[in-house]
């Protein structure tokens, strides 16, 4: 299976600062990826690269096949994207601004946009200037979807939307991964929407890949204890896969990584039960930016 994007060695400044440092990182086509990490950790400046609106200080980034650098008409209309902030033609009708751009692709689905526009509720005839930060980004989705993109780029496509709003756009996307199998990199605050439609986890911590792979391993590797125990339990344990730990005297809740195999082990040596119980993505984020992990 080819590629829909591929990062090499890639690294960008902006002066002194380092927005994304040696990032290495391939994306098979239709693959479902959550692209997830702090504020400032170089999500956008990556989603940047990728369409060739910022260049690397060092290293190489192809998109569909070609030098991000140099996409020209037929791979950048082979492309969709919702960025975090508006970049509209305020002054346009949202009529008017959809046939604008509907004008530049021959794939142009109006069964799609007609559907979209009634199901998400957004008026043809205000002037996109006026509309709310949700509106826009139901406006956003719109045009990033219609013709049918092989590679789909949302940037905070659902940070405005109210939540009726936000389960009807998380429903068209399942619909559209099923329909298209469009490779889609979504970047999210909202960890449990994220949760529901991909497949793949990639985490930026200061610019740097600290976490490339499935969401079901991702969850396999961490998960909450519940130790109970008839006498005081320690204060605290010292096993360096405990990564977080509130005592109660007779119970513990411990968030462990890589501890499924080492639950008979701990019962034996502090003669405690364990429960062990699943955390959803929500939960496993700070984790992941945990001091002691690798």
């Amino acid at each position: 299976m080819a590629n829909a994007f591929e990062l090499e060695d890639l690294t960008k400044k902006f002066g002194s600062v380092v927005a994304l440092d040696k990032v290495t990182l391939a994306i098979p086509e239709r693959r479902v990826v959550g692209l997830i990490g702090r504020n400032g950790s170089g999500k956008t400046t990556l989603m940047h690269h990728v369409v060739g609106l910022q260049l690397p200080t060092h290293g190489r980034c192809t998109t569909l096949g070609e030098p991000a650098a140099t996409l020209g008409s037929e791979q950048l209309a082979e492309i969709g994207v919702v960025w975090q902030e508006s970049r509209f033609l305020d002054w346009m009708t949202v009529e008017r601004h959809i046939r604008y751009v509907a004008s530049f692709y021959r794939r142009w689905d109006r069964e799609r946009e007609q559907r979209l526009l009634h199901e998400l509720e957004l008026e043809t005839n205000k002037r996109v200037g006026t509309l709310t930060p949700g509106n826009a980004q139901k406006l956003g989705l719109i045009l990033a979807v219609c013709h049918h993109p092989r590679l789909l780029l949302l940037d905070e496509p659902m940070s405005a939307l109210d939540p009726i709003s936000r389960r009807q756009v998380l429903a068209f996307l399942l619909e559209l991964l099923h329909e298209d199998e469009v490779t889609t990199v979504i970047s999210s605050h909202v960890l449990r929407d994220i949760e529901e439609i991909v497949e793949w986890i990639v985490c930026l911590d200061r610019g740097r890949v600290s976490v490339d792979c499935s969401l079901d391993s991702l969850q396999e590797r961490y998960s909450e204890w519940v130790v109970t125990s008839a006498r005081p339990l320690a204060r605290s344990f010292e096993e360096p896969w405990i990564l977080e730990q509130r005592t109660n005297n007779h119970k513990a809740h411990l968030m462990v990584r890589d501890a499924e195999d080492r639950i008979e082990s701990f019962e034996g040596k502090y003669e405690v039960q364990v429960h062990s119980q699943p955390l959803n993505l929500e939960r496993i984020f700070p984790l992941l930016h945990h001091r002691r992990n690798p």
